[in-house]
């Protein structure tokens, strides 16, 4: 039985820092929430974030990343719900003044739904099925997607915290709500070039 090795933990460390601390639909509406809401009130969403991405990995490396390969059709149709969703997502930043919930009612992404948003979330699944495949899993699947889940904790939390960091620190220079508006339009727009790729790939 061979484990992740000490000489593939730093390659997997590394996927991690890039990966999570680069731009993409997590990161881009962590900076939206830390502005509207304050980074307090975005914890359930970074925690959310962080277990989500997690349960990916796992349920790749026990056996569903090996579904995909065999129906094709199921990614596909993954894919356009992930496009969808992040379309409705990005109108919903980007005409309101802030970020809006459900029913209306201001309130950032809570922990359920920031970690059900993982299993659409097209940059979510590049990470995990990337890794899957890329960090030497194939020796052990299920205990190194293990490993791999808890490297994406410890690493990929500090780095999304960051985004949040950062969106309290724009606070005071939005404070007015005709720049409020303008920030979340620009999100928006952030959000959907996130989508190009996808896009292109399902025209494709």
């Amino acid at each position: 039985m061979e484990f992740l090795t000490l000489s593939a933990l730093p390659a997997g460390m590394l996927f991690a820092l890039v990966t999570t601390i680069t731009p993409g639909p997590n990161n881009t509406m962590l900076l939206a929430s830390g502005v509207n809401f304050g980074f307090r009130r975005t914890m359930p969403h970074l925690f959310g974030i962080s277990i989500g991405v997690a349960i990916l990995m796992l349920c790749v490396g026990f056996g569903l990343g090996e579904v995909f390969k065999r129906v094709p059709l199921l990614y596909t149709i993954l894919e356009a719900a992930s496009v969808a969703y992040l379309l409705y997502l990005a109108w919903r930043i980007g005409t309101s003044g802030e970020v809006k919930a459900h029913g209306g009612k201001p309130r950032p992404m809570t922990f359920i739904e920031a970690a059900a948003f993982q299993w659409i979330n097209p940059k979510a699944w590049m990470m995990v099925l990337t890794a899957a495949t890329t960090i030497r899993l194939s020796a052990d699947y299920g205990m190194n997607a293990a490993w791999m889940a808890v490297v994406f904790i410890l690493i990929g939390f500090p780095c999304i915290s960051l985004w949040a960091a950062f969106g309290l620190g724009l606070r005071r220079f939005l404070s007015n709500t005709r720049a409020l508006r303008i920030f979340n339009v620009t999100m928006a727009v952030l959000l959907i070039l996130s989508l190009y790729p996808l896009i292109a790939h399902l025209l494709a």
